[in-house]
């Protein structure tokens, strides 16, 4: 029956993760339906995974504190509602605000999966395999939005890719009251709502201001917002430091090896979030394609991540993962620096060389750096760290979405004052082949820039992860 609890909870985990990047094939769609703004269209992608990333550590100390099965059919019933209202929206920032909602409902659901699993799985090796099922779900999720977004896409409007999480969270809602047993800890501290609000504070005004730096350079707007945000920071981590039972133990990151992988981590995804974006839009927008065809595209890179994400656990035994992580970053950062190659006029066969070597090199990242994380921190905090490991995955993604989203729209910008959808539909040859060179030249600089980040966490990697106990750690975790 615990097997069977796992693939319940697993489903919810490929759905939440499919969901972020499910829509960046239906963004073009989108665009001509809603006529959002350039910031409406960033926020539809990323205000998902803000969300589920700021409160993921509360709503796992909520699930301590009344049943981790109840925040979990929780938020999978905000989510599954969500969706159908999201499907259905007329406007632009009614499908924000849906969105953020699915987000809450994402930040019930993920701590409650992976600390399910922790306690139905008492045998240390098959709580290491359903740990590496759970991993690997988060790879697949990622892996086929963009084809599911496709194949919906070529028969249905934009809304039914969205719509796909009700029958999902409906199978989870009906489910897990018989395959996964309750879990609740009596003694665990209510969560701290001033906390919540400060992380939350801190979180999306750097992200705004980063935006806004990237869209329009040194502005007071962006200062002050980045300051905001900072200041809001360090009264959070300093309110931590104080409270008897904190939301985020911050003394968790004084361990090298758990700061470590969650750095690596997070620029990896960084790098891959705004890139896979901007990938999508390209196969659309610029060559051209439909979204099928740009799915089925993705579907052998996609399938590499999966083999290449399975198969990483097993070379971990026999090389330090630290080494494992480090080649995969290095093999994607070469794929970066084809994508700077790429020409919107015959860029699609470099482009595609350059996504089939970097999808698979970011795998092993994606599939180490759970165990890496949970290994190295105290049995106590093994909760803290797992909502901690999540919380940098959603964030990654998103930031990338922000960060290098916002770089490509910035250097677009630059070159053309329309927008890229208005081009498009203009009518105007020499426009549209303009804001093609525009986008392309937008998407070459984020990926120049994803390959900084990419060598920059293998370098962290060697750096921070490089040592026998670690690899142990990761075999036993």
């Amino acid at each position: 029956m615990k097997w069977f609890g796992l693939a319940v909870l697993s489903l919810p985990t490929i759905l939440l993760f499919l969901a972020m990047t499910v829509l960046f094939l239906a963004t073009p769609h989108i665009a001509a339906d809603l006529r959002p703004t350039d910031g409406q269209l960033l926020w539809i992608n990323d205000i998902y995974g803000f969300m589920m990333a700021g409160l993921l550590v509360a709503m796992g100390t909520v699930g301590d504190r009344i049943g981790r099965r109840k925040v979990l059919m929780f938020g999978a019933v905000a989510f599954g509602v969500a969706s159908a209202f999201a499907a259905f929206t007329e406007s632009a920032s009614a499908l924000i605000a849906a969105r953020a909602v699915m987000g809450i409902g994402a930040a019930a659901v993920m701590p409650s999966t992976l600390s399910l699993i922790s306690n139905m799985f008492t045998d240390a090796r098959e709580r290491a395999t359903a740990i590496g099922v759970w991993a690997a779900s988060i790879s697949v999720g990622v892996a086929i939005g963009p084809l599911v977004g496709g194949l919906v896409l070529e028969s249905f409007w934009w809304g039914a890719a969205l719509l796909i999480g009700v029958p999902v969270m409906a199978l989870v809602v009906v489910a897990a009251p018989f395959a996964v047993p309750e879990y609740r800890n009596a003694e665990a501290g209510r969560p701290d709502v001033a906390s919540v609000l400060m992380s939350m504070a801190a979180l999306l005004p750097i992200v705004y201001g980063v935006k806004e730096l990237a869209k329009a350079g040194v502005t007071p707007t962006a200062v002050v917002t980045i300051l905001a945000g900072l200041a809001f920071g360090v009264a959070f981590v300093r309110r931590q430091l104080r409270l008897e039972q904190p939301l985020l133990d911050v003394r968790l990151f004084a361990n090298k090896v758990f700061s470590g992988a969650l750095a690596v981590f997070l620029l990896g995804a960084i790098a891959l979030g705004g890139v896979y974006l901007l990938f999508t839009q390209y196969l659309q927008l610029v060559a051209g394609l439909s979204p099928l065809e740009s799915g089925l595209w993705i579907l052998p890179a996609a399938l590499a991540l999966v083999a290449v994400s399975t198969l990483s656990p097993i070379w971990a035994r026999r090389v330090q993962p630290a080494y494992v992580v480090a080649g995969g970053l290095l093999v994607s950062a070469i794929g970066y620096l084809v994508m700077t190659q790429v020409g919107s006029v015959a860029g699609l066969p470099m482009l595609i060389t350059g996504f089939y070597i970097l999808y698979p090199g970011i795998a092993p990242t994606m599939a180490l750096t759970t165990n890496l994380v949970i290994g190295s921190a105290p049995p106590e905090k093994a909760g803290a760290a797992s909502a901690v490991n999540t919380t940098a995955s959603d964030l990654g993604v998103s930031l990338g979405v922000a960060i290098l989203g916002s770089v490509g729209a910035a250097v677009y910008g630059s070159q053309v004052s329309t927008s890229f959808t208005d081009a498009l539909t203009s009518g105007d040859e020499a426009l549209i082949a303009r804001a093609r060179d525009a986008f392309t030249d937008g998407l070459n600089v984020a990926s120049g820039a994803a390959a900084v980040l990419a060598l920059g966490a293998a370098a962290l990697s060697l750096t921070l992860l490089r040592a026998k106990r670690h690899k142990e750690a990761l075999v036993n975790a």
